[in-house]
């Protein structure tokens, strides 16, 4: 058989598959659920419907490949997200209502904070539900002001009837936890059996006396009331039920699907897309509510790939539901150990090598996954170029580190601030002039080559990395602008750029690029005998640098201040908030021996750039230090080219109104 017979039959093989669709088994938790999944299969023929009677029965399922998906609440994504399921959500429920903030109620003649509950008698919409319980109790838990150590102390029931003296927790057990029970007027059920059900009834309890808190949604508070009553702010302030998008314990998550890890979300969510939405979201006729989907919602959501449970939940009920599990979080040591994320082979073994005291090593996938590890607390800190930055910082992280390529700015300044102040004398007068630390993007090409930035479309082109200022962002906004229709991938011909989609143009061309975006001193580090062995025989004065402002002609290497696409800020350090103080305090003692610190063996710029010659740190906010001329550059080449990073997308979903 010959090789075009083979390549032949191949082709026919994959047309095939492509025509019988995969199917999706959806996993029912009921029979109610069951019935109406098979209803909805007259919808989509590719759905199939499997039952099992528990939301455990239907992970364990989906785990082992028997089923596909199913919806769940914000406690069981959870749980899903956890080992041995590591399941993540793939579709979210969209609804028009507005969303739940969960918030504690006090009467405004009242002077206790949120440190003070201890003794109090409190009113709760119910039992296991998101703003009665797992939200006030669960951060309460995590914040150290309910005592609870996790099911080895005691059952965490136990652990709240011993914090308020009386309560009404309808569907707790009365019999076991009296106090838990006292303050209701019914049997203190989860029903309407029970006056103080859910949160009308929690606000009742409350307006009654019977308790001096309520845990309830903030739009459970009649506007008209509004002015008689205050919330507890977790850091121990009260304000006006008006400001409460300034003080809420956690925002209850939407119901969403869920999957294995590979599941193939697009295949899952054209199947269900197939069905109308009237019957997607309608139980009734089926002899319950909330079948498959909430009867509230509106639409389906697809979700970004970089979703997983904890950017979903969002850190503070996430943070709540494993307090639920675990207890009290211990509090943090005096001398705690840095985590620090690294994203090659080399850079893990040259971060092991330091032997720095207090330092832990961290291995991650790329720096996206940096990202996403820093914000779960599985790392601490990890330096990254500007483009990056702004990515972490629309996921809640912070800069507080900056390289300064400058001796003369570290030796002026030492190390304490990234804005330094040197000195000079005009007319007796002490004048301080501010010096930031920035690099220089640059397109550097062969010498001789031709290459031109008025010839440079169809070339074939290399990229430090996809997000990045010096490699894309930058040279995405000179060369397209406001181009909808540009971007780089149909710029060039070909080229390489970590992290871009395997089977693009990006990720084809070795050792053939014709162009370069790099940072100016970059050129330095690698060539003349100073780069790694690859590089060895490369010589500075082989490349020259093309822009638009020389645009039939290059120049040399060295003119980059003259030619060169943009300035940017210097690679800096991210972090979470709460990490700030640690991790500063390690890194200005680490720095002292910055000979090991910012040098590199066998490659280049590992942890640092090897140009960096001390850290200086951020006060600023992310917006502050990038500048908003930076900010809007990095937006526009999102709005222009392939859109959002799926990371940013994840960090900023929305599935309901927010007001």
């Amino acid at each position: 058989m010959n090789i075009q017979l083979i390549s032949l039959l191949g082709c026919l093989v994959v047309g095939l598959s492509s025509v019988s669709a995969q199917k999706v088994k959806w996993c029912a938790t009921s029979q109610n659920e069951w019935n109406k999944c098979q209803h909805l299969a007259t919808k989509s023929p590719e759905l199939e419907c499997h039952l099992k009677y528990s939301v455990f029965e239907c992970m364990r399922s989906i785990r082992t490949g028997d089923a596909d998906a199913m919806t769940v609440d914000g406690e069981h994504m959870y749980l899903a997200g956890l080992l041995p399921y590591r399941f993540r959500p793939i579709i979210a429920e969209h609804t028009k209502k507005k969303c739940c903030y969960a918030v504690a109620v006090v009467k405004k003649d009242t002077d206790f904070t949120i440190n003070d509950l201890k003794g109090k008698t409190s009113c709760h919409s119910c039992y296991r539900r998101p703003g009665g319980w797992n939200i006030p109790i669960g951060r309460l838990v995590a914040q150290n002001k309910i005592p609870w150590d996790g099911l080895d102390d005691m059952p965490l029931e136990k652990a709240v009837s011993q914090f308020f003296s009386s309560s009404c927790i309808p569907g707790i057990s009365r019999a076991r936890y009296p106090n838990l029970c006292q303050a209701c007027q019914g049997d203190c059920s989860c029903s309407h059996n029970e006056k103080y059900y859910s949160d009308e009834g929690a606000l009742q309890c409350f307006k009654s006396g019977h308790g001096q808190v309520a845990f309830v949604c903030q739009d459970a508070i009649p506007p008209s009331e509004r002015q008689n009553y205050q919330l507890l702010c977790m850091d121990g302030s009260r304000k006006s039920v008006e400001e409460y998008k300034d003080c809420y314990l956690a925002k209850e998550p939407r119901r969403a699907v869920v999957s294995r890890m590979d599941a193939d979300s697009q295949q899952i969510y054209k199947v269900l897309k197939q069905i109308p939405d009237s019957e997607l979201f309608s139980s009734a006729a089926f002899g319950d509510k909330d079948l498959m989907f909430s009867d509230s919602a509106s639409e389906l959501l697809e979700l970004p790939k970089s979703t997983d449970s904890f950017i979903f939940l969002r850190k503070d009920y996430y943070e709540a539901m494993r307090a639920l599990r675990e207890g009290n979080t211990p509090a943090p040591s005096l001398h705690r150990r840095i985590e620090w994320c690294t994203v090659s082979h080399a850079e893990h073994r040259k971060c092991d090598s330091l032997m720095i005291p207090g330092l832990d090593c961290i291995r991650a996938s790329s720096v996206e996954d940096c990202i996403k590890k820093i914000m779960r607390g599985e790392a601490d800190a990890i330096a990254v170029d500007s483009g990056h930055v702004y990515i972490a910082g629309k996921c809640g992280l912070v800069p507080v580190m900056v390289e300064q390529y400058n001796q003369e700015s570290c030796d002026n300044g030492g190390s304490s601030q990234w804005h330094i102040r040197q000195a000079r004398t005009v007319g007796g007068t002490h004048v301080f002039m501010i010096r930031r630390s920035e690099t220089y993007v640059v397109a550097v090409v062969h010498k001789g080559s031709g290459v031109t930035w008025n010839s440079l479309k169809g070339r074939k082109s290399c990229h430090t990395g996809l997000n990045t200022d010096a490699g894309w962002n930058v040279p995405l906004s000179v060369i397209c602008g406001n181009r909808a229709d540009c971007n780089l991938y149909n710029f060039f011909s070909k080229g390489c750029a970590p992290g871009a989609d395997p089977q693009s143009n990006m990720s084809l061309a070795e050792k053939t690029g014709e162009v370069a975006f790099i940072k100016h001193t970059t050129v330095v580090e690698y060539m003349d005998g100073s780069g790694p062995d690859w590089a060895r025989d490369l010589k500075s004065d082989d490349f020259e640098l093309i822009c638009p402002e020389s645009p039939n002609e290059s120049v040399k290497h060295t003119d980059y201040d003259k030619c060169h696409l943009a300035k940017v800020p210097a690679h800096a350090v991210i972090t979470r908030e709460d990490a700030r103080a640690d991790v500063v305090n390690f890194l200005n003692k680490a720095q002292a021996d910055s000979d090991r610190l910012f040098k590199s063996e066998g490659k280049r710029n590992l942890l640092f750039s090897d140009s960096t010659k001390c850290l200086q740190e951020i006060t600023e906010s992310v917006e502050d230090f990038l500048t908003k001329n930076h900010v809007d550059m990095i937006e526009r080449t999102y709005a222009t080219g392939q859109g959002a990073p799926d990371l940013v997308k994840a960090c900023n979903l929305t599935f309901c109104v927010w007001t």
